[in-house]
């Protein structure tokens, strides 16, 4: 897929899409509500606007600078939606199953239902706690090669200390990897108290049902966030988000996903994982295979088009050294598995829900499934 993309580059001179993205943002200057925008962005593009990450948010600012008002993007919030947890670090997936809690935490004892952040102790343990009580916190830099992380002792509310992180380094530390990191540890015990990570938890979701975990909230959202405020607005300047009403008149984000460059294809049939692995390679090149959260956003579009309510994926489980891997030899970085998945066990391999969230399941191999192959 890169080496096509960089060949379309050459070609084309300039991308018809910013920074050869799969997908293009379009700002409707129009007037609906939040529900008004989804159903237009549905019948005219692919969806309200899904953000990734903080390039997302810089050609969202792009294309909406000038104007006045806020615009409605993808993300709201539902009485019945559960609150998740989730990494700052927004190429990261939660698991429950890889967690550090201390006994009897998550509990929201202390504000009845409103301990929505992580902070990390001297031992390394987790604790949740408020958002807006100011603390000391912990910034991951990937460019800095000696000393990726940082304990930041000027106290901030959690919005405040991702803030700093994103501007000064790359993010709040996310992830059990990081946290695991010995450089981590020693920053830990030379704290007195505790500090802030990467960690949150929130009731609010995608129009496409993506699973991106990326939030760039106004610092002052705690106070915003009303029952009656569960739509999600990029604001002017910073294009910080607040929360309004959904039923408010504003304009609004679209996007588009782009399939110029196309080298996935979705087959029909429904076979077992096995039939589907040599079908790909003697028709094609391969099972597909997801290393990152821009594959998984393009190929989500195509599955909406499955017969089945899963597609296999290149994805499989080896019983004899227990780890997930791809068929193409690709290592298992970026994941996107659904809650309590994957307890790991023989004959099983990865599929993608067509539907809903798109999120992976560990499926027998036996059962048949529409599939996906990489063209040669």
């Amino acid at each position: 897929m890169q080496w096509s993309l960089i060949l379309l580059f050459l070609m084309v001179g300039q991308c018809c899409f910013i920074d050869c993205q799969l997908y293009q943002f379009h700002y409707i200057n129009k007037e609906k509500t939040w529900t008004e925008a989804q159903q237009y962005c549905r019948e005219n593009h692919t969806d309200l606007a899904t953000v990734t990450n903080m390039k997302d948010m810089k050609r969202l600012i792009n294309i909406s600078s000038g104007y006045q008002r806020g615009a409605w993007i993808g993300l709201n919030s539902k009485a019945e939606f559960t609150r998740t947890w989730h990494w700052s670090l927004p190429e990261l997936e939660f698991s429950e199953s890889e967690t550090n809690w201390v006994k009897r935490e998550p509990n929201d004892k202390r504000n009845q239902g409103s301990e929505n952040c992580g902070i990390l102790n001297k031992n390394m343990s987790w604790e949740d706690t408020s958002c807006s009580n100011p603390r000391a916190f912990l910034c991951y830099d990937e460019t800095n090669k000696t000393h990726k992380y940082h304990l930041i002792k000027d106290k901030k509310t959690w919005l405040e200390a991702q803030s700093y992180c994103r501007e000064k380094h790359t993010d709040l530390i996310s992830g059990t990897k990081q946290l695991q990191d010995e450089e981590v540890k020693k920053l830990m015990n030379s704290s007195d108290r505790s500090a802030y990570f990467g960690l949150f938890r929130d009731n609010w979701r995608w129009s496409d049902g993506s699973s991106s975990s990326f939030r760039h909230w106004n610092n002052d959202f705690n106070s915003q966030h009303e029952n009656s405020h569960r739509c999600a607005a990029t604001g002017v300047g910073a294009g910080r988000w607040n929360t309004d009403a959904c039923n408010l008149d504003k304009p609004f984000i679209c996007y588009d996903v782009f399939f110029a460059v196309d080298n996935v294809i979705l087959v029909k049939e429904k076979m077992n994982w096995e039939d589907a692995l040599y079908y790909c390679r003697d028709h094609h090149h391969d099972l597909v295979t997801i290393t990152n959260m821009d594959d998984q956003r393009w190929i989500q579009e195509k599955v909406k088009k499955a017969s089945t309510d899963h597609v296999w994926m290149g994805l499989r489980y080896t019983c004899t050294l227990d780890f997930w891997f791809w068929v193409s030899d690709e290592v298992v970085i970026y994941q996107n598995w659904a809650d309590g998945e994957p307890t790991d066990d023989c004959d099983m391999s990865g599929a993608m829900e067509t539907g809903g969230r798109h999120q992976w399941r560990k499926k027998n191999d036996l059962e048949e499934f529409n599939f996906l192959c990489t063209k040669d």
